[in-house]
């Protein structure tokens, strides 16, 4: 089969929102090229370690998106849809950059391959080092490995939200804690919670490939005997409760979890959330407090943030 590949070149603050366009106009998978993604806030010597020079070297300084259409389709009608719609986003307020469109036609099998080049080991914590199951690593001092095979349809583990969640854990877990995982994925905060010493994990997701690609990632990792992963909405599969809670879907996900959460949370429990855009930052932080959150530490990478509560009386 022939695919057209879309290469669109724009910010990164509006990739999130030319993503979600392409997959509403139906495309078969994305590959995102950002450098940013890799400019951590704390810089060591090591950091440089895990990243390829060809990244850096695209030539364009944003975020190139590239996306995969079949030509089964009607492609002029999806490329023009998504071209509009990308045009619309300046209206809300989002800095498209250069927002052009480029468009060439692959084979199949170089698309389903071509995105595992731009995915390397990556040290995303103090810990954790998130590596694809093809790339071979040798571990450095105490770092823990996580190997994840995310599938075109998952992000890698290296976006700064993820990140943020991870580090999270870090402070927070403890060999005596249980965890639950709003909107697993590719599963890997499950993993890295599991990893970081849980000594429960639940992770739900309401999509089912994304059920599937975490129980193989969960698999993969030796850690079936902590982590537990379902298929459904967390109201429906879960009626126990957990010491953490982490979420890393969007604000408006958020803001709706939180009238309910804290029924999920032991008392005192904490819960993480990120996939927050900096402008909903104050939104879902009145959304917590309302719901008798108490707000522990707020950080940002990027154009993201995560916000840390803990569950009040």
């Amino acid at each position: 089969m022939k695919w057209i590949e879309i290469t669109i070149r724009t910010t990164t603050e509006a990739t999130e929102a030319v993503t979600n366009i392409l997959y509403e106009s139906g495309v078969g998978g994305v590959v995102i090229e950002d450098s940013s993604d890799f400019l951590f806030q704390e810089k060591n010597e090591t950091d440089w370690d895990y990243i390829e020079e060809e990244i850096f070297n695209k030539g364009y300084e944003g975020s190139i998106i590239k996306a995969y259409l079949s030509e089964e389709n009607n492609v002029v009608a999806q490329i023009e849809m998504i071209r509009e719609k990308i045009k619309l986003l300046p209206s809300y307020g989002l800095d498209i950059g250069e927002g052009s469109i480029e468009i060439t036609q692959v084979d199949e099998k170089d698309w389903a391959n071509a995105w595992k080049q731009y995915y390397k080991p990556t040290k995303v914590s103090d810990k954790i080092v998130i590596k694809p199951t093809w790339e071979d690593y040798d571990p450095k001092n105490d770092e823990i490995i996580i190997q994840l095979d995310p599938g075109m349809a998952f992000g890698t583990g290296t976006h700064e939200t993820t990140k943020m969640c991870i580090i999270e854990l870090e402070n927070v877990l403890d060999k005596d804690k249980t965890v639950f995982d709003i909107g697993c994925g590719s599963g890997i905060l499950s993993i890295a919670a599991a990893k970081l010493g849980a000594k429960k994990v639940v992770g739900v997701d309401l999509d089912p490939v994304a059920v599937k690609v975490s129980k193989e990632n969960v698999k993969i990792n030796n850690v079936e005997e902590i982590v537990d992963i379902r298929h459904g909405n967390l109201m429906d599969v879960i009626d126990e409760k957990a010491d953490v809670i982490v979420a890393n879907i969007i604000a408006d996900i958020i803001i709706l979890l939180s009238k309910d959460i804290g029924k999920f949370l032991y008392s005192e429990g904490v819960f993480i959330s990120s996939g927050i855009i900096l402008d909903k930052i104050e939104d879902v932080k009145k959304a917590l407090e309302d719901n008798k959150f108490k707000i522990l530490d707020i950080k940002t990478m990027g154009e993201w943030a995560v916000i840390v509560s803990k569950k009040g009386e």
